[in-house]
């Protein structure tokens, strides 16, 4: 993993937190449709690199250049990783930490 890409926050009205985060000085990166008919608002500070998603769970989504090897270091540290899922916007590959919060690799 080389960087932190993508801070998930569960909100209950998006358009409601997207207008908070606006008054803080974000600014939307994307906003639309997502594959699964969700509203994707991703947004950062102006001049950062990591960015907020306000969606419906929470997940810290760490870019990675090359999924199939990080796969193959977390297996042998005995960290359980899902299956590579293929999408236009890239590959992903979900783990859990111990308590059960979300991680995901991203490979662009």
């Amino acid at each position: 993993m080389k960087a932190l890409e993508i801070i998930m926050l569960p909100v209950k009205d998006r358009q409601q937190a997207k207008e908070f985060y606006l008054k803080l000085g974000f600014q939307i990166v994307i906003e639309a449709t997502d594959p699964h008919g969700e509203e994707w608002i991703q947004m950062n500070l102006p001049g950062g690199n990591t960015t907020i998603s306000l969606s419906s769970f929470q997940a810290i989504i760490a870019e990675t250049d090359d999924i199939e090897a990080e796969i193959k270091q977390l297996k042998k540290k005995d960290i359980e990783v899902g299956p590579i899922d293929d999408t236009p916007w890239g590959r992903f590959a979900w783990l859990k930490d111990p308590d059960g919060n979300s991680l995901c690799l991203h490979q662009k």
